[in-house]
């Protein structure tokens, strides 16, 4: 295979390279550059079909019959004839399932489910923008909330651009349905206040079926981790004297990635929150064990734990109820809301600061309030 030499095309030549694995032509010509995919893996055979295509492209522009467009030198999609909606959209579910966690993936099956409803057999490549507006359209007519329908579009039109890098494609319908869904601004739910916090943790604490469950919920609390954070804490992630922690995991019913923004992070522990896991700790623990387990020694499933363990521990307190995530947005709170450094907040939690004040700034200490009348 001939490596790319780096060097610039002489006037009126167009050079051939291998970019990313595939042969890609480049060029120029009346003061301005050219590049162009050939959508072929690098070897002896298709070099001789690309030098074919710079041929042509050399002569064109010798004799003034360039296409400025490119599309007549543009490789012809293959098998965009046979490829359905559905079918390609399962194929790029198949490119993204290895680096989604199992909750993701469930939103890319419903997208699937969409589509078989409303294009069971239509090809890929006969999509325009009508179909798109009809599938709009058919998805507000069942009652999908706007912030679903987004996702479901946002997933499509990611697939469509999929297509078109895989050759299978050439347009995408798509590109501006997701501007046409307006999503209402959502409240966030109510923080827990500090008497519910002790209540919460004291209950876990007590009760004859759930207590086992009582160190991963003060941890949550303390910490502001997010759940599958804390579910895939090790004692390795832990220095000796459980002081410190190191964050840059998280584990999720059996699949194990690293978090949420792909940060890892270490946090100084609070000297209640380090006898905590200090009484826990095995003598001689297993660095690759689990720190918070479920009763039977595996890893806890965080919605056995919600439908179960929360649900019943708030039922039990009269407390309305709120998603066991809100452990996060209630430390969060209560950290801006005595006058905490965001930027230090962020730091703890794993934040991007920006998104921190996006979305808190209605609980900074520093926000305008009313005068008195």
């Amino acid at each position: 295979m001939q490596a790319p030499t780096g060097k610039k095309a002489s006037k009126g030549t167009v050079s051939i390279e291998d970019f990313q694995g595939r042969l890609r032509l480049r060029w120029r010509f009346e003061g301005k550059r050219y590049a162009l995919s050939i959508g072929l893996p690098d070897s002896k055979v298709n070099r001789k079909v690309a030098q074919q295509k710079a041929t042509v492209i050399e002569l064109d522009m010798a004799s003034g019959n360039f296409d400025a467009t490119l599309k007549k030198y543009k490789p012809h999609i293959q098998s965009t004839s046979q490829l359905t909606v559905v079918t390609l959209f399962e194929k790029f579910m198949d490119s993204k399932a290895k680096a989604l966690l199992p909750t993701s993936l469930d939103k890319y099956r419903a997208t699937l489910g969409y589509l078989k409803s409303l294009f069971p057999n239509q090809l890929a490549s006969t999509i325009d923008v009508k179909d798109a507006e009809k599938f709009l359209e058919w998805i507000n007519n069942r009652g999908v909330s706007p912030i679903v329908c987004r996702e479901r579009l946002i997933l499509i039109r990611a697939a469509w651009q999929w297509g078109i890098k895989q050759q299978y494609l050439d347009t995408n319908p798509w590109i501006d349905m997701v501007s046409r869904v307006r999503v209402p601004p959502k409240q966030r739910p109510k923080p827990f206040s500090s008497e519910e916090i002790k209540a919460i943790i004291d209950a876990f604490r007590t009760d004859q079926y759930y207590s086992y469950y009582a160190d991963y919920v003060e941890f949550l609390f303390r910490t502001g981790c997010r759940t599958a954070e804390a579910i895939g804490l090790r004692w390795k992630h832990l220095n000796d004297d459980c002081s410190s922690v190191w964050i840059g995991e998280s584990l999720t019913r059996g699949v194990r990635k690293s978090t949420k923004t792909n940060r890892e992070r270490t946090i100084t522990l609070t000297p209640k929150l380090q006898q905590i896991l200090l009484a826990r700790r095995p003598a001689n623990p297993d660095p690759e064990g689990l720190v918070f387990t479920s009763s039977k020694g595996g890893a806890i499933d965080d919605h056995n734990f919600r439908n179960r363990a929360w649900v019943s521990i708030l039922q039990q307190l009269g407390l309305n109820y709120r998603k066991p995530y809100n452990t996060r947005h209630t430390f969060i709170s209560h950290a801006l809301d005595k006058g905490m450094n965001p930027v230090e907040v962020a730091q703890l939690t794993g934040h991007d600061v920006q998104t921190l004040y996006e979305n808190y700034a209605g609980v900074v200490n520093s926000r305008p309030r009313l005068p008195e009348l």
